[in-house]
């Protein structure tokens, strides 16, 4: 099979456009049409369906694009590991986790990772869905369980818990809330119980709302509720983590809490000499040690 017709057939799928794939590849609409004409005729059989608005991929076109896409990941994590340098960090990095993590812990410190690397490119994936880092889909992901998938080099990087916060606003309004009774009148800011969240968390708001708590927000991830939080709204379901970073929270019912979570970095297999992935580990490694000492320090105190 012919590859340059392949990367072509590969554009036009991806753009669902002969004339948006060829101005990808810098060719005529007409040069890329023949093209596709004559891959169709090697193959024998039909890869997409032409009307007005564009083109559509047929049954055997979409088993082709699966098959280019899987090729186009795979030369994708080639040519990273190519460009790796035994001397230099330059390149893309994309680092995928969980919205409140991603938001609330690692974002505001990647200011010292661009410090010392800043050819570096870092795209960041904040979503609930774990993706597929085999095939390429993210280079290196934290997660808030231990990945399932083969292949993978993983390392638990520490353990959080869900505890319960308020503002000492809301509490000088509103009172302190000693038993677990004493929340029927307050307002509950978590997440939803059926929304895609860490398992601990899950189990902690299912305790809470079998208790008559008579007002409750959700909001789908832990960058919402702790917003609603520090606006007074009432007691929220937060991870442990943000005590660091948001130091005017107060810690309600503090005998109440989750079961631990723990949090994992895992990339893939095939990338573990690259340099980039090697100064990301180094960096939240670094991250978690001080992390842990700020945490202790801070239950140290009260």
């Amino acid at each position: 099979m012919d590859w340059d017709k392949l990367r072509i057939f590969h554009a036009v799928a991806d753009a669902g456009s002969l004339t948006h794939a060829g101005d990808t590849l810098h060719l005529s609409q007409s040069a890329v049409s023949r093209q596709i004409r004559s891959l169709e005729e090697s193959l024998g059989t039909t890869l997409f369906h032409r009307h007005a608005r564009g083109l559509i991929l047929t049954e055997q076109g979409e088993l082709l694009f699966d098959a280019t896409r899987s090729m186009a990941k795979r030369l994708d994590a080639a040519a990273a590991r190519i460009r790796d340098s035994e001397e230099e960090v330059y390149g893309e990095l994309r680092v995928t986790t969980a919205t409140g993590f991603g938001t609330l812990w690692l974002a505001p410190r990647l200011s010292k990772l661009y410090a010392k690397y800043p050819e570096l490119k870092i795209d960041l994936m904040l979503e609930e869905r774990v993706l597929d880092l085999p095939m390429r889909e993210a280079d290196v992901a934290i997660r808030m369980k231990e990945p399932s998938q083969a292949d993978l080099i993983r390392k638990r990087l520490m353990n959080i818990r869900m505890r319960l916060f308020a503002t000492k606003e809301y509490l000088a309004e509103h009172g302190t809330p000693l038993t677990m009774d004493d929340l029927s009148t307050h307002r509950l800011i978590c997440q939803n119980p059926n929304a895609h969240q860490v398992a601990a968390g899950a189990r902690l708001v299912e305790e809470l709302n079998e208790h008559d708590i008579r007002s409750k927000l959700f909001v789908n991830n832990y960058f919402g509720v702790l917003q609603a939080v520090l606006n007074h709204l009432g007691i929220g379901v937060l991870p442990d983590y943000l005590v660091e970073s948001a130091p005017d929270l107060v810690r309600v019912l503090p005998d109440l809490e989750s079961g631990e979570v723990p949090v994992f970095l895992a990339y893939p297999e095939e990338l573990r000499h690259s340099k980039r992935i090697e100064v990301f580990r180094d960096f939240i490694t670094e991250e978690i040690s001080a992390h842990r000492k700020n945490m202790r320090d801070d239950e140290g105190s009260h």
